[in-house]
Formats: C-alpha cells, structure tokens, sequence
C-alpha cells in the first residue's frame, strides 16, 4: 500500500536505511535532520511529503520509498528550470507548486527508487504522479537518479535530461605524488604551485574524521558555511542546528578539512565518506580570523587536493567534487554524465520540454566527447 508521509520521522529509520543502502545522504538521519532543524518544511518552501510503499497495510513493514517534497521555488536543487517556471507565468499559468523526488541541497546521484525491484520502483513513481495530480502540482521531477531508471521512467511518460558532473576516480596511486606523476606536465605544474603558495601562506591544514571533530569545529564550520553564501548575496540552506546533529547521528560519515593560520581557524571544508566513495560537500571560509588575508588557492586545497589525499589514504574509489566546474578537470577530475527525469501536466509545455531536452542533450553529449578529449592525464613528460 502506498501512503504519503509529511514527517521523515514516522517512518522506520532501520528501515529506510535497509533500502536506501549505506549512503550518507540517503540516510534517514540525514533526512531527518533537515525536517528537525528547518532546513526544509512548510516555510522553507520544500514541504515533505515522502512517498512510503508499505508491505500490506498503510501500517507494514517497509518495501519501497521516495524522498519527496513539494517545492514553492526551484531554489537548492542544482538541475535548472527557472526558465521553465518564467514560461509558465508569461503564460499565465502557475509552475509552484511542483513536486521534486531529490536530496534537498545536495546535487549527489544516486538511489531515488528505494526498493528492490522495478515493479515497486514503477509503483513509487506511479504513486508520486498520482500525488501531482491530487495537489495540482505542475510537474514532477526525479533528480540525479541513476543511469538504470532512465527507462523505466521513460515508460511512465517522464523526460530524460542529462548533466555533466566531474568525478574523481582512483587508478590504485600509491600516494599524492603517484597521482600527480601521471598527469600531464603542465597540470602537475600548475597543482604544485597551487599547493605550494597555500604553505608559504603559513596555513596549516588538519583532517578531522567523526566525534573528533568538536562543538567548536561544527560552529566554526557553520559560520564559514554561511559567509559563503552571504558573500554571493545569497541566504545559506543549512544551519549549524543540522550540522551539529549529523555529526552526532552520522559521525562516521562526516570529514570536516580544516585550515589554520597561527593556530587560528581560518577556512574548512565538509566531506561525506560513503562505501568506496567521498562526497565533497560544502566550504567556507573566515578570512579576519587566523591572522586575516586572502589566500585565492586555499579553496582548491581544501576541496580538491586534501580530498583526494584522504581518498588515496582509505582506498576510496570515487571522490565527487559537486556539481559542475569545468576547472576541475585540469585537477585529475574526469567529466561524467548525470541524469533527471521530468513529467509536466500540461500537455503544451510537455511537448516544448521535451524538444527542448532533445536538443539539449545534444548539445550535452557534444561537450561531454570533447572535455574527455582534454583530459588532464596523459605524457607524464
């Protein structure tokens, strides 16, 4: 039986976690901590309404889920249709509502269709159009979900679109210096003298995994989080209240890469640590603290090179550096293709949207061949 949840916390979290897999960010405490903070909710414009396929009675065990939300913006969500919403008002119609099956904030592929099989991974999407229709959503959208569904979605009258990402993936290096002798000379150049001047800067940098990270850390890591935000004239999505609480429920997820200068906190960095993989999240930055100053490399040394040194020390085979960024392909980061699903109400804007995903595509294909036509790897000369 399908029901709808408007609280992550009325569901099982052993449960959830048992079909959402060993992902962090699928992990019901991370979920959950979002509800328990107001990171998301009915004032944030991201209201929950998560989608529960449940073994005979609305009450039974847990077969299939889809975290869901109705969403009254576009904001956080990392897949563009502002363009799409302003077609809509010019025509007089209302885009918000919309329902969005996605991590909120958190451009991360992966899992959407948690259940084991497609016959209730059909049903949770049959179940989230049905919902569309019952609330008068404009449309649903399915984000970064993996390559598998794409037909199975496909069949139930949703569109494809697709997206590049770059990932960076371990080739068995020994350690830091194996990785940088394998890419091409000037690419090797340039991170060294990257890394370098962050060191002639007098920072310092410390990695700090689980409960190692303390109450100052995550309220410093807050803080450098939001000036992040508010230096791009933007309000921030999370609050310390979430981060604190993911450090407590998830602590062995949690990588917080922090830089000093004179013993002060200057700048840090949050990663996520899944099975074989390393989700690089958010940084930020307090440039009057630690002795003040601007130092332009830090960001690409806390949210690139320390991450990839962490994932050559724990043999992690993936290390994802966010949504796009074409710069960090010249870092050893290769260009990968993500994917979305969108379904629209409306049978006019359906038709314009899919042409327009067509050539979209297109276009993603064509920039795809050629960025892995320059990779950063190659004559180690």
């Amino acid at each position: 039986m399908l029901r709808v949840h408007t609280d992550l916390s009325t569901l099982p979290p052993a449960q959830w976690n048992a079909l959402a897999g060993a992902s962090p960010v699928l992990n019901h405490a991370f979920l959950a901590a979002m509800e328990a903070h107001g990171c998301v909710g009915r004032d944030s414009g991201w209201q929950p309404c998560h989608i529960a396929l449940h073994d005979g009675a609305e009450d039974g065990p847990l077969r299939g889920a889809l975290p869901l939300y109705l969403k009254q913006h576009s904001y956080g969500e990392y897949v563009f249709d502002w363009s799409w919403a302003q077609a809509y008002h010019e025509h007089g119609l209302d885009y918000y509502p919309k329902l969005l099956g996605a991590i909120p904030f958190t451009p991360v592929p992966g899992e959407r269709l948690l259940a084991d099989s497609d016959a209730d991974r059909s049903q949770l999407i049959q179940g989230a159009l049905a919902l569309a229709r019952d609330v008068e959503a404009s449309s649903l959208h399915l984000l970064f979900h993996p390559q598998r569904d794409i037909a199975l979605l496909q069949d139930l009258g949703l569109q494809l679109r697709t997206q590049i990402q770059f990932h960076w993936r371990n080739q068995g290096w020994a350690d830091f210096d194996a990785f940088l002798a394998a890419l091409k000379r000037d690419k090797r150049k340039k991170i060294r003298q990257e890394r370098n001047k962050v060191t002639a800067a007098g920072i310092r940098i410390e990695r700090k995994v689980g409960h190692a990270i303390t109450a100052e850390d995550w309220a410093f890591f807050a803080r450098c989080y939001s000036n992040t935000y508010h230096e791009h004239r933007s309000s921030p999505y999370l609050n310390e209240g979430f981060f604190r609480q993911i450090g407590q429920t998830l602590p062995e997820a949690c990588l917080l890469i922090m830089a000093y200068r004179n013993d002060e906190p200057l700048a840090c960095a949050l990663n996520l640590i899944g099975p074989g993989r390393l989700y690089g999240r958010y940084w930020g930055a307090d440039w009057e603290a630690g002795g003040g100053g601007f130092e332009p490399n830090l960001h690409f040394e806390l949210c690139y090179y320390q991450g990839i040194e962490f994932a050559l020390e724990r043999g992690i085979a993936v290390f994802e550096g966010g949504a796009q960024g074409e710069h960090k392909q010249a870092r050893g980061f290769s260009p990968v293709m993500t994917y979305s699903a969108h379904w629209l109400a409306h049978p006019g804007f359906a038709r314009a949207v899919a042409e327009y995903l067509r050539r979209e595509r297109t276009h993603i294909e064509r920039a795809h061949a050629e960025l892995l036509a320059h990779e950063a790897f190659g004559n180690a000369a």
